[in-house]
């Protein structure tokens, strides 16, 4: 007479599989988990919305750090290539005097060399405020034009 559960191994010596639950469990098929109640669900989003937000403004503050660090090293090296800059326009200056001065004379020499470097200056004040503007442009808050610039 065959058991009345399908799941019990038969009573004789001979060794079925029928029982066996490949590994899971020796006598059947493992049990379902309890349902997971709803506000444990809730509890679990709502922990994983607050440790995304930590995230987010964690990676924000790395960002920040990283803007500081590059936007500090760049004033320092922007100083260091302006006042090179400088010595070599100097050097320029007053290269193109000494040179100048033996064919038109040091007075108008100078003259001629403080006009040029004031039309260059003239010029870069010009593209300097041009590029202003684009910062102003792109910094204002009404990008159409239509309210009082900032």
């Amino acid at each position: 007479m065959p058991p009345s559960d399908p799941n019990t191994p038969p009573a004789s010596d001979q060794r079925s599989f029928d029982g066996v639950s490949h590994g899971y469990a020796p006598d059947g098929r493992p049990l379902d988990p309890p349902p997971v109640p709803l506000d444990k669900i809730v509890g679990d989003v709502v922990d994983n919305l607050s440790a995304t937000a930590k995230a987010e403004l964690a990676l924000l503050e790395a960002r920040g750090e990283l803007a500081l660090h590059g936007v500090s090293w760049t004033a320092a090296w922007g100083t260091i290539a302006a006042c090179a800059l400088g010595v070599a326009m100097l050097a320029l200056a007053f290269g193109a005097i000494l040179a100048l001065a033996p064919v038109v004379g040091p007075l108008l020499a100078t003259l001629i060399v403080v006009g040029v470097l004031l039309a260059i200056a003239a010029f870069a004040g010009w593209r300097a405020q041009v590029s202003y503007g684009d910062i102003r442009t792109a910094l204002r808050r009404d990008l159409t034009n239509e309210g009082i610039d900032d």
